[in-house]
């Protein structure tokens, strides 16, 4: 199947597109872009070089995608990094993705996310899959999330950050260290404000698995304040879920978000 190109769209003939793909009026695609399949590319978007896609994503109007990372130590814009998004992402208007700051890095967004209009990814984000990031959120640079997190509107993410698996953001929350997994991180200072309950029930959890991810929270922060003896605790859990946060909770290097 052949690309459909709008006449007034701009593409560089060292840029690679696949088959089927809907690119819109004067969208402008770079050198050294790489395209997949199936791809729906809407009017005044820009694919700047560095831009890798695979296939079935939606760019929606005046998106930017590969622009040069917003790091002040990012001197030399002849230095070639990247952007790398999976499959069937949707980035609606005004979405913008830079690429990595270092030689050969990778931006990275997997599959089936959802980024609403005006939503930020900084250099060097890794991203997993199913993420949905609301209208007016903004990811500064190294942050890493994880897969199903619900990022509110006009939240905020301090650089280096880690966001957990089915982890949800509250609107306009202020996040400077990591989220812990399954849970949900509120406020200006940000704390845990409990289980993402609604999000684990639609994810298929089951209730028994909810039962113990709320005996988890619990021992984590109403047991005691002794943070050592309260993981100790929850090591004696035999779930794939509490495993999980353990390993989160261990690997946290700028700490975590704790309830109040």
């Amino acid at each position: 199947m052949s690309n459909q190109i709008h006449p007034t769209a701009i593409i560089d003939p060292a840029a690679q597109l696949g088959q089927g793909n809907h690119i819109g009026a004067f969208a402008i695609i770079e050198a050294d872009v790489v395209l997949g399949d199936n791809n729906q590319i809407a009017a005044h978007s820009v694919l700047k070089r560095g831009t890798r896609m695979g296939n079935a994503n939606q760019i929606y109007e005046h998106a930017v995608i590969g622009g040069v990372p917003q790091d002040l130590k990012f001197t030399d814009h002849s230095v070639l990094t990247h952007v790398q998004l999976g499959n069937n992402n949707v980035l609606r208007e005004y979405v913008s993705i830079n690429r990595a700051s270092k030689s050969g890095a990778s931006t990275v967004l997997g599959d089936s996310n959802f980024m609403m209009a005006n939503a930020h990814i900084g250099h060097d984000c890794k991203l997993g899959n199913n993420n949905t990031i609301v209208v007016s959120a903004g990811l500064a640079g190294h942050v890493t999330v994880e897969d199903k997190v619900f990022i509110s509107g006009g939240v905020m993410i301090h650089q280096f950050c880690h966001i957990g698996s089915y982890a949800m953001l509250g609107g306009n929350a202020k996040i400077t260290q990591d989220c812990l997994p399954y849970m949900i991180t509120d406020g200006n200072p940000a704390s845990v404000r409990g289980l993402n309950l609604v999000g684990l029930k639609r994810a298929g959890f089951s209730s028994q698995d909810i039962r113990t991810l709320k005996e988890a929270f619990r021992i984590l922060f109403l047991r005691e304040k002794d943070l050592d003896n309260n993981l100790r605790v929850l090591e004696q859990i035999s779930h794939p879920q509490v495993t999980h946060l353990l390993n989160f909770i261990h690997r946290a290097k700028r700490s975590f978000h704790r309830a109040e």
